[in-house]
């Protein structure tokens, strides 16, 4: 009997040395610092310290009469390639401001991040780069988000907006229990476990994403099994053609780039789509979704359900396109004139 109490000790003090070891991410390699990987793009630096990259691209915007802010997706960055034509862009005179969101590429992480902090983000890379009282933005698939965030918290600050294939959260008070449901059970077995985990233990994380007894978030696992066709065929045109600048998207960590955006996006809102509120009564400006009916990562049927709902949304229901849709070049010429209102 002597020896059960020192074992029982031993034991419980290793299994939560090994907890804790499981449970807490490894710190992140900050860029330009002496253990990180080098800073590479021209960057802001924001009122926090924190700093921000960014690529411009399309017409300077000197000459620009439209300035639209890009906003990547899970797993993306400031070099995604936007097929916009070439000859769209010299007639309408667009300039084209993408950007590394937090803890991707080439941005500082931000362990504070929430919904509410990337539309301020947003705005203080636009002042910082002096692109003017009022810019459109677009956001694609979890950039979506911050798409949302701006339409709350700096609406006066938007010309226009467009939400692309856009991220839906099942938890949305606003959603209708039978249709959250029904959307939720859509979606592969393992998704559904890790956006549980995100929304409801979001301190198991990091844990969830790095063991191997189950199967975790299916993008993350290479599944493509969540791709429709048009997908599959974009996805073969990019291996033929890899994307400069996809190697950097991880390089400050996993944690604080991939997890980082799914607990934050999953997790609990300070607002519900349903308290936003036009941001253009005198039709100055526009919002659309734009949604693929055959996009397997994200339920047509929510996205549609929000703009019934919200009537001052343009909602755009592309019948042959999938998650992929905007990296199309018909789609993405159709994205831009609808929200230029050309």
């Amino acid at each position: 009997m002597s020896m059960i109490a020192p074992i029982a000790v031993a034991l419980t003090v290793g299994l939560m040395g090994w907890a804790y070891q499981a449970l807490k991410p490894p710190p992140p390699k900050i860029c330009g610092s002496a253990d990180g990987p080098p800073v590479t793009s021209p960057r802001i630096k924001l009122s926090d310290g924190r700093h921000l990259a960014y690529r411009e691209a399309g017409v300077p915007k000197e000459e620009a009469k439209y300035k639209i802010l890009v906003i990547h997706g899970f797993d993306s960055s400031k070099d995604m390639n936007l097929p916009a034509p070439q000859e769209l862009i010299e007639e309408l005179k667009i300039y084209f401001l993408f950007f590394d969101r937090a803890g991707y590429g080439d941005s500082d992480p931000n362990p504070a991040r929430s919904v509410k902090s990337e539309a301020y983000d947003v705005q203080e890379l636009a002042d910082k780069l002096q692109i003017g009282s009022k810019f459109y933005v677009i956001g694609i698939s979890m950039g979506a988000y911050p798409v949302y965030s701006c339409l709350k918290y700096i609406p006066h600050r938007l010309a226009g907006a467009s939400l692309v294939v856009p991220f839906v959260h099942y938890w949305w008070p606003c959603l209708p229990a039978n249709l959250s449901s029904e959307a939720f059970d859509r979606l592969l077995a393992q998704d559904q476990w890790s956006f549980r985990v995100a929304h409801y233990t979001p301190w198991l994380f990091y844990w969830w994403m790095t063991q191997k007894w189950f199967p975790s978030l299916s993008i993350v696992a290479g599944n493509m099994a969540i791709f429709s066709q048009s997908d599959l065929e974009i996805l073969k045109k990019w291996s033929e053609a890899p994307i400069v600048g996809q190697e950097k998207i991880r390089q400050q960590g996993v944690h604080e780039s991939l997890d980082r955006d799914i607990m934050v996006s999953y997790g609990k809102w300070e607002f519900d789509p349903m308290d936003l509120v036009n941001p253009f009564p005198d039709n100055e400006g526009s919002v659309h979704i734009w949604q693929g009916y055959e996009d397997r990562i994200i339920p047509f049927q929510v996205n549609r359900y929000l703009s019934e709902k919200l009537p001052w949304i343009h909602y755009h229901e592309v019948p042959d396109a999938g998650h992929l849709l905007i990296f199309e070049s018909k789609n993405c010429e159709a994205v831009l004139r609808a929200l230029l209102h050309r």
